[in-house]
C-alpha cells in the first residue's frame, strides 16, 4: 500500500436542511405571542412587507405577484416536512405537513370578535383625538400603561438606610443589603463581613439592628424564627411565651401541642390564641417588593360547542394580518436595472412568499392538531377532567398522519382555551392506567382528580393513608399501586397522611 496523498472520489447521501425549512419548522413551536415577534422582525428586514392586522381582506397566495426574472417562486404544490428530508428537497416551499383542503377556517369565532372590538377601540380612540387632546377607548384608559416599574427590595432597604444612616455605617448597610435575598432573608456571615471591611464586628451587629427595623418587619433576619420574632416586637407580642414558642418551632412543625405548652408553660386556649397570633406574620417579608408584573396567557386556540360539534378557531387577535405590498414590488422592479438590486428584490419577495405561506400553514397544522384533540377528548370537554382519556403524541400524529415530531411542536408553548376553562395543550397528553375490571384504560389525570377528591372529603379524625387511597381506588375500578399513589399526590401538591393529620391538628387549634 502506497504511503502518500491521493485524491479519492465518493458518492454519499445526507438529509440536508435548508434555511426556510429550519424556519418553517422552529415557527411551529412558537406561541402566538411569539410569532408576533417574530412578524415584527420580518417586516422591519422586508420593504414588501405590510401588516394589515383586523383587515377585512384575505391575501389569497394566489394573487401574489410573479417575479419576471428567473428567480425560482414558491410553488403550490404540497409536501410533508419528512418527505421533504427524505428525498433531499429541503428548499421546497412547503415546510409543514398540512392538506390545504382538508381545513377551513372558522369565521365569527372569539379569535374574529376580539380583533373587531380592537379595531373599534382604535377607530374609537381616533375619532375623539379629533375632538380633543385625549382620547380612550369604551372601555377606558389602561392605568396599568401609565404605571412605573415596581421599586425592588434592595431599592426600597437602601433608601431608608440612606435617610438613617452615613458615612461608614451606610458602607456596610450597603453590603449588607446586597446579601439580603429575595425574601428578605441575611445570607451574609457577619464576621467575614466585619473582616472585609476591617471593622469591629460591633459595628456590623448595630448596623444590621438598624435593618432589621426598616420596612419590611422581618426583614434582615437571619432564621426563621429571627424573622418571626422582630415581626412579634413590632406587633408587641414578643413575650416570655411566644419567645419559647419561636425557639421551639420545630415541635410546632411535628404538631406535639401538648409538648410544646408543657415547654411554654401556658394552657390550649392561650396555644391557641399564640398559633393565631403567628399565622398572621410573613415568613417571606421581602416577596412584597421586586416581583415580576403577572402575565396573563393568551390562548392561541379557541374551542366552543357549536351544535352537535365543536367550532375550533385559531385566535388571530394576536397575530397581524400579512399582505405583500404588490404595488411596491412593481415599483421597485421597474427601478432596479443592476443585478444586485434584481437579486436582493428576488430574495425579499420569495421570503415575502414563503412567509405568507408558512404562517398559513401553521395555522392549519394547529387547526387540525387541536381537532384530533377534541376528537379524542371530546368526553373531558362534556364532562370534566374524570373522564379525560390516555393519549399520546403518537396516537394523535398516526390519526392526522403527521410525524410526531410535528405534534410535539404544534402542542409546546400553546394554550386551548374552551368553556371548562384554560388549558396547555401538552395537559392532554396523559398516560394510562389500566382498569381493575378489564375495561378500558384511564388518564393519569382522571386518576389524580379521584384522589384529590378522596382527600378533600376525608374524616379529619380519620386521615386517609396511601394503602386506603389504594383500596378505594380499587373500588373504582383502577388498578394502581400504592408508590404510584403517593407520586400522584405529591404531583398535585398533597401530603402524607402524616402531614395532614398535623395540619388538621394546628387547623383545629386555630378554631380554638
Amino acid at each position: 500500500m502506497a504511503l502518500g496523498p491521493r485524491l479519492d472520489l465518493r458518492q454519499s447521501q445526507s438529509l440536508v436542511m435548508t434555511p426556510q425549512l429550519q424556519q418553517a419548522i422552529r415557527l411551529l413551536a412558537l406561541s402566538n405571542l411569539e410569532i408576533e415577534n417574530f412578524i415584527a422582525g420580518e417586516l422591519e428586514k422586508n420593504p414588501l412587507l405590510e401588516s394589515a392586522p383586523g383587515g377585512p381582506e384575505d391575501m389569497s397566495l394566489g394573487d401574489l405577484p410573479e417575479a419576471s426574472f428567473d428567480t425560482p417562486i414558491l410553488s403550490s404544490e404540497t409536501a410533508t416536512a419528512d418527505s421533504l428530508i427524505a428525498q433531499g428537497m429541503g428548499a421546497s416551499d412547503s415546510p409543514l405537513d398540512v392538506d390545504y383542503g382538508a381545513e377551513t377556517f372558522i369565521d365569527d369565532g372569539p379569535g374574529d370578535r376580539v380583533a373587531e372590538r380592537v379595531a373599534m377601540s382604535d377607530r374609537s380612540i381616533s375619532s375623539t383625538s379629533q375632538e380633543s387632546s385625549v382620547g380612550f377607548g369604551e372601555d377606558g384608559p389602561d392605568f396599568d400603561s401609565f404605571a412605573c416599574a415596581d421599586m425592588g427590595l434592595h431599592e426600597h432597604l437602601m433608601a431608608q438606610a440612606g435617610a438613617r444612616l452615613s458615612g461608614t455605617e451606610l458602607i456596610i448597610a450597603g453590603q449588607l443589603i446586597g446579601q439580603i435575598d429575595d425574601a428578605g432573608y441575611l445570607e451574609a456571615d457577619l464576621l467575614q463581613t466585619a473582616y472585609n471591611l476591617n471593622v469591629p464586628l460591633y459595628t456590623v451587629e448595630a448596623v444590621l439592628s438598624v435593618i432589621q427595623s426598616f420596612d419590611p418587619t422581618g426583614v434582615g433576619a437571619r432564621t426563621l424564627s429571627e424573622c418571626l420574632a422582630l415581626q412579634a416586637k413590632e406587633a408587641d407580642r414578643y413575650d416570655p411565651c411566644m419567645q419559647l414558642l419561636l425557639n421551639n418551632l420545630d415541635i410546632l412543625a411535628k404538631g406535639a401541642l401538648p409538648h410544646l405548652r408543657r415547654i411554654c408553660g401556658v394552657d390550649e386556649e392561650d396555644m391557641a390564641d399564640m398559633i393565631r397570633e403567628l399565622r398572621n406574620y410573613d415568613p417571606k417579608p421581602g416577596l412584597r417588593f421586586g416581583g415580576d408584573a403577572t402575565q396573563a396567557v393568551v390562548p392561541d386556540v379557541f374551542i366552543a360547542p357549536r351544535g352537535d360539534g365543536w367550532a375550533i378557531e385559531v385566535n388571530t387577535a394576536t397575530l397581524p394580518r400579512l399582505l405583500v405590498n404588490r404595488s411596491y414590488y412593481v415599483e421597485l422592479s421597474g427601478g432596479a436595472h443592476d443585478k444586485n438590486s434584481k437579486a436582493w428584490l428576488a430574495d425579499c419577495l420569495a421570503s415575502a412568499n414563503w412567509l405568507v405561506k408558512a404562517l398559513d400553514q401553521r395555522q392549519k397544522t394547529i387547526i387540525k392538531v387541536a381537532s384530533e384533540i377534541v376528537k379524542q377528548q371530546e368526553a373531558f370537554f362534556r364532562k370534566g377532567v374524570a373522564h379525560l382519556r390516555p393519549l399520546t403524541l403518537r396516537m394523535v400524529a398516526d390519526a392526522i398522519e403527521m410525524h410526531e415530531s410535528t405534534v410535539s411542536r404544534v402542542t409546546s408553548n400553546k394554550y386551548l382555551s374552551c368553556p371548562r376553562g384554560l388549558f396547555e395543550m401538552k395537559y392532554f397528553f396523559t398516560s394510562a392506567i389500566q382498569s381493575s375490571d378489564g375495561g378500558d384504560a384511564v388518564s393519569a389525570e382522571a386518576v389524580k382528580s379521584h384522589i384529590k377528591a378522596l382527600i378533600a372529603g376525608e374524616n379529619p379524625r380519620k386521615i386517609l393513608s396511601d394503602d386506603t387511597l389504594v383500596d378505594l381506588l380499587r373500588e373504582k375500578g383502577f388498578d394502581i399501586a400504592r408508590r404510584t399513589v403517593a407520586k400522584y399526590r405529591e404531583a398535585i401538591g398533597i401530603g402524607s397522611s402524616v402531614q395532614r393529620r398535623r395540619q388538621k391538628a394546628l387547623g383545629g387549634s386555630k378554631a380554638a
